[in-house]
């Protein structure tokens, strides 16, 4: 027996070529990555200066809302992501999954912990998802209000009905894909960060004092003096932290070095800039006579620091800006769903390519449904990005505190750090993170419910899916007969055979599958040849071609097949077959059948949580995707046998 396959060589490039790459790399980011944080700015300080004016606002507290901002920029985004957590990837992938994958690993299996963590995670990442799409361009329309000739026109109902045809828009483009655009992603981002920093040094001559926000002590002595309202700042400066998990989520694609190069080069100090521009031009407010006693809640200070005769451009590039980063997430809950079910976490759904040369751009028409339909309620219910923003900081911070709660057990059990160094590193950065989260805690009645809510429907999907799964499985495994007594049963009472070869799909190669029996007692007959087929998503994000198949040979009529596949793979079963070398038996694709087992579910209980629990993965179970969409079977080879099993 030969099993072949052959595996992609590497050429090493250029210097030229390696920059070059480096660069478009970097560029790419910019758009994808950094989209979500690189529009904090039209909301972020505006939040923070709102939470604010529950109390006094003059220059102390300019100062400790910018030092603040600063700080949380150079801890949670550069020295926690950017420096420490960008090097727990798993094989070159990040993202909460493949974290939790990768700590599975560092404790030998899925435990209670690891798994509940990566639960949580993935959960709040679907609130996130929801969410941003909805602050952003909100935010980005209204700042229409801020341009004297449109102030009458913009009311809120042109503002909601404005953000509502974008984001519409936007969902509906999703199945024709991203390729086509992509490209200017990019630039656009680009050119967005050098128009904020550039908004920024405007204004910085003018208080050139708010530098002395680069000393920490202005943030934490806001924080000790100004009690409850300290701590609703602290969360509403969560805001200019969100899509920091974008820097780790989307490793993958564009590799830890470019990421870390746009943001210590381009986007950081972008990011520093416009911030400080903002206080500084928030300080000169404070100090005219229009600042004396005005109400500074709700003051749109992103766009009002824009010179009158460049709003409406500016308005115009914010609101790209912030469609890509609504693109930017979309797509993350696209790869999201799709890693989740690799790994059983959620029910098969179809799963669309968008494109034909790049793998990672996939469209999944439920997950885009839902998003739509979450997006549009939370816009016709908040109405504005500022009651929007109540909601946000929970699904970020809980998010990044479930990442850093992972991260500990991986630089433990894995990169066997000492108790002691593992404490020193990972126990401030959590400490920051459970910081943030308790103080947006205290928005929980006033939109922080929404991801929680969200999550909490999300975990619930999660947990019954994979409770049914496993009580199915169970049921199908004693059922079914061990293949070494079906085998001996075949050789003292022969069946007659037909040409060509039967593939059989089963999760459990050593037991006979179920389709196999009901063929061989409704139809009376086997193949010459007959594949047991088990595909296994490892917890690696790919699988080598070297890696992807080994072949069992049971006898001159049968063999087993276990083909592996990595969780950011989507499974080809004919393509991997059809790659097979293997002495004696052909997998020519005209002369194979495909065998599976159609289960159809019954409930168990007659009343309760577990009847409710019953009939929610019933439901999950009759709506998920064909597996002959799943595994790339051409439908036209598919033979489907019925079984049904309780729950």
């Amino acid at each position: 027996m030969n099993v072949s396959s052959a595996a992609e060589a590497a050429s090493p490039l250029s210097p030229n070529a390696a920059r070059r790459r480096f660069a478009g790399l970097a560029l790419g980011s910019m758009g994808v990555v950094f989209g979500d944080i690189g529009t904090s700015p039209i909301y972020g300080f505006q939040g923070a200066v709102t939470a604010a004016a529950h109390g006094h606002v003059g220059q102390a507290e300019i100062y400790g809302i910018t030092s603040l901002i600063v700080w949380a920029l150079l801890i949670v985004v550069t020295i926690k992501y950017v420096i420490f957590i960008m090097r727990a990837d798993n094989h070159g992938e990040g993202g909460i999954l493949s974290l939790m994958a990768l700590a599975q690993n560092a404790v030998g299996g899925r435990t209670r912990v690891v798994l509940t963590l990566g639960v949580i995670g993935a959960a709040l990442f679907y609130g996130d998802a929801i969410i941003t799409p909805a602050v952003s361009v909100l935010s980005a329309i209204e700042g229409l209000e801020t341009v004297p000739s449109l102030a009458k026109a913009i009311t809120p109902s042109v503002e909601i009905g404005g953000a509502l045809v974008l984001l519409i828009g936007l969902f509906l483009a999703q199945s024709r894909g991203t390729a086509k655009v992509a490209a200017w992603f990019g630039p656009i981002c680009l050119l967005w960060f050098v128009s904020i920093a550039g908004l920024g040094l405007l204004h910085l001559p003018k208080e050139p004092g708010i530098l002395l926000a680069f000393l920490p002590t202005y943030g934490l002595t806001f924080l000790a003096g100004h009690g409850l309202i300290g701590v609703l700042v602290l969360g509403a400066v969560s805001l200019t932290i969100t899509g920091a998990e974008a820097l780790y989520a989307d490793m993958g694609h564009f590799g830890a070095s470019p990421i870390r190069g746009a943001w210590m080069f381009v986007v950081c100090p972008a990011l520093l800039l416009n911030y400080l521009g903002q206080g500084a031009f928030a300080l000169h407010f404070l100090a005219s006579p229009a600042g004396h006693g005005a109400d500074l809640s709700g003051q749109n200070w992103f766009f009002l620091m824009v010179p009158e005769a460049l709003r409406i451009p500016m308005v115009l590039l914010a609101t790209a800006a912030t469609i890509i980063a609504s693109q930017a997430v979309i797509s993350g809950a696209y790869s999201m769903s799709n890693s989740a079910m690799q790994m059983g976490l959620l029910p098969r759904l179809e799963v669309r390519r968008t494109s034909a040369t790049e793998a990672g751009q996939i469209y999944v028409p439920t997950v885009n449904m839902l998003l739509m339909i979450g997006v549009i309620l939370l816009v016709a219910i908040f109405k504005n990005s500022v009651a929007l923003q109540d909601a946000y900081g929970l699904a970020v911070t809980g998010t990044m505190s479930v990442t850093t709660a992972l991260t500990a057990i991986v630089v433990r059990k894995l990169w066997k750090w000492s108790l002691l160094k593992t404490a020193l590193v990972v126990a401030p950065l959590l400490t920051v993170d459970l910081a943030f989260y308790g103080a947006n805690m205290l928005k929980l009645f006033t939109g922080g419910w929404v991801p929680l809510a969200l999550a909490g429907a999300v975990a619930m999907v999660i947990v019954t899916w994979m409770r049914g799964s496993r009580i199915v499985a169970a049921k199908s495994r004693r059922d079914r007969i061990p293949m070494a007594d079906f085998l001996a049963s075949i050789a003292r009472r022969p069946r007659h055979q037909v040409s060509g070869t039967a593939v059989y799909l089963s999760s459990h190669p050593e037991l006979t599958p179920s389709a196999l029996l009901h063929n061989l007692k409704h139809n009376g007959v086997l193949h010459k040849t007959n594949a047991i087929v088990a595909v296994e998503t490892t917890g690696e994000p790919r699988v080598s071609p070297d890696e992807r198949a080994s072949v069992h040979i049971l006898n001159e009529s049968f063999l087993t097949i276990s083909l592996r596949f990595g969780f950011m793979e989507t499974p080809d079963v004919p393509a991997a077959i059809a790659r097979l070398k293997v002495d004696g038996v052909s997998f020519n694709p005209a002369d194979t059948s495909y065998f599976l087992g159609r289960r159809s579910v019954l409930p168990t209980h007659d009343h309760g949580v577990r009847r409710l629990q019953d009939l929610l993965f019933i439901t999950l179970n009759r709506n998920s995707a064909d597996p002959s969409q799943v595994f790339a079977i051409p439908p036209g080879r598919v033979v489907e046998m019925g079984v049904q099993v309780t729950v």
